[in-house]
Formats: C-alpha cells, structure tokens, sequence
C-alpha cells in the first residue's frame, strides 16, 4: 500500500531522532548499537546475506567457468525453437536463451546488480545530504533568513515526496533514455527527499543540544559548528536510511530494467535484464526468470534485515 505524503513525511522525521550521543555509562552510540546488533538474529542473518553477495560479486567474475557472452548451446547446436536445456553437470542454471551459461551470467550480474545500487544510493544521499544539511544549518542556525531557506528547501522536497517513487523514477529515465547510467540517476534522484529530511531534522534535533550552545558562546562561527560538530552527529540516521534504501534501489533498477529502460546491451548481465529478457520463454525455461527474480529478492531482503536491525540498535528510545 502506498503511503500519503503525510505518512511519508511522519516516517522519516520519525527516524530522525536517531542522534549520535554517549549514555551514561560513557560508552557510545556506536560501540552500544554493535552490541545490540551482535545480539540480533536478523542483523546476523542479514550480514551474512550481504557478505555473500558483495564476496560473489567482487570475486565471482574472475571465478566463473564459462565467459557471460560465450554462446555455447548455439555453437553446440543444443538451442533450438521451442528448446533450451536445463542444468546439467557443466552447466548448472541450464543455457539462456542465446546458449550462454546460465549460471556464469548470475555471477558475473551480481557485480553489475551491486554496481547499480551502491551508485544509485550515493546519488541520493550526496544529494539529499547537501540539500537537507544546507536545510537543517539553515533551520537551526541561521535566524531569520534561514527559516526562510529551510521553508523553500522543504516545500521543493516535499513535491518530491508527494510523487510515487516508482512513477517518478520511471517519469527521469524515460526522460533520460534508456541506459545503465540513466537507472543509476534515476534511482538515485528517487531516494533525495528521504535522505534530506533524515538530515535536516536530526540537525535541527542537535542544533537545541548544550554542545551547540556552548560553542556558540565561546563564539565559534556557526558555519563551522554546523560543519565539525552537527552535521556529525547527525549522521546515524541516514547511515541507517542508506542500507535500506540499497535494497530498494536493487528492486527499482529491476523494476526499470523490467519495462525496458535498463541498459539495453543484453550482453552485459545484470539480474533486473535478465529477468525482463526471460518474460517470453517463461512456457520453455520459467527457471530463466525464476533464478534473478530469487537473487534479487534475497539481496534485497538482506539489506532490509540488517538496516532495519541497525535501525533498532541507534533507537534511543530503545536503548537501555
């Protein structure tokens, strides 16, 4: 179900109150959520998910038996009209459609999947992070004119977020064109708003705190207290976003991979092409969508696991 810009809004400031700060047994918000996350079956789960798959996608290509675009079954004469064969001892996904080797193109594709989520996100958050600490200093520190900046700011993040995601990301690549490069931008515009509330409301949060005023009657420039002091402090939130939205930037490169606005070199694998590529022989081969439909889920789901654990462990208000 799709959330109401209302909703949205309430969800992300929500996760704003996760500041960086020291309890009272001196030990800090990092070394506390460590521990946390040790103790937690989910977090664990999801670290090991995602080792796998960065290890695949790092290691894998130098690893795999067959190259991604070596068309075996054809110059073996094995595909034919209304056939692909399925796994066997050599070749253990089967041949796609093309006779290429199933299995080497899942290997060699993780590093492309990673590729376009890893960039997608920093995208978003190199973004969003200037637009809500440029918002949240303003806010905080800069008086009048400032509340005037953060109001401008907000109200254009605000439009972005009253748009679905799906639809805006399709709305830039079909803009753009379709390519790699286009699905990476328009994944990573998608995830702005979010990264830029996150941001600008933990530094409004950290702006009230005793180390701001202090600092501020030692006369210290605001710009530089804003700088050295709020900005990190109030990174743990969008640390936490930056995970989540890794497995959401995974499914929505699939997604515009799958309405045909990926890359459309086929040769080069990536899970979200090679799912879209398998529609038409889903009555010969349905394995052919089902291996990168369960990759793509699994990668997501660990990234969820893990942000979601360690948005738990940075909880204050779930810290004992």
């Amino acid at each position: 179900m799709t959330l109401s810009p209302g909703k949205k809004r309430e969800k992300i400031d929500r996760l704003s109150e996760l500041a960086a700060r020291d309890d009272e047994r001196g030990v800090s918000l990092w070394q506390e959520a460590f521990r946390r996350l040790r103790g937690n079956p989910a977090a664990i789960v999801g670290a090991v998910i995602l080792a796998l798959f960065v290890l695949v996608a790092v290691v894998g290509p130098f690893l795999v038996p067959y190259a991604a675009t070596d068309t075996i079954g054809i110059r073996e004469g094995l595909i034919k009209p209304g056939t692909i064969p399925g796994p066997n001892g050599d070749h253990w996904f089967g041949y796609d459609h093309q006779g290429r080797d199933e299995f080497s193109r899942m290997i060699v594709g993780a590093r492309q999947t990673l590729l376009v989520g890893v960039v997608s996100t920093l995208i978003g958050l190199a973004i969003g992070a200037l637009i809500g600490g440029v918002s949240g200093a303003a806010a905080g520190l800069g008086g009048r004119w400032g509340r005037w900046i953060d109001t401008t700011l907000m109200r254009f993040i605000d439009m972005l977020l009253a748009m679905p995601s799906l639809l805006l990301a399709v709305s830039i690549a079909a803009l753009l064109g379709a390519s790699l490069t286009t699905v990476m931008i328009a994944v990573g515009v998608v995830s702005v708003p979010v990264f830029a509330r996150l941001l600008r409301g933990s530094m409004i949060s950290q702006a009230n705190s005793d180390y701001v005023l202090a600092a501020t009657s030692l006369g210290v420039k605001k710009s530089k207290i804003a700088l050295t002091h709020v900005v990190p402090n109030s990174l743990a939130p969008v640390i936490v976003q930056a995970t989540l939205t890794l497995a959401t930037a995974i499914i929505e490169a699939a997604a515009l991979s799958f309405l045909g606005l990926g890359n459309p070199d086929t040769a080069v694998p990536e899970w979200g092409v090679m799912l879209a590529d398998a529609q038409q022989y889903l009555g010969i081969r349905p394995s052919l969508a089902i291996y990168p439909a369960v990759a793509i889920i699994i990668t997501a789901l660990g990234f969820t696991l893990l942000g979601e654990a360690m948005r738990e462990a940075l909880d204050p208000k779930l810290r004992k």
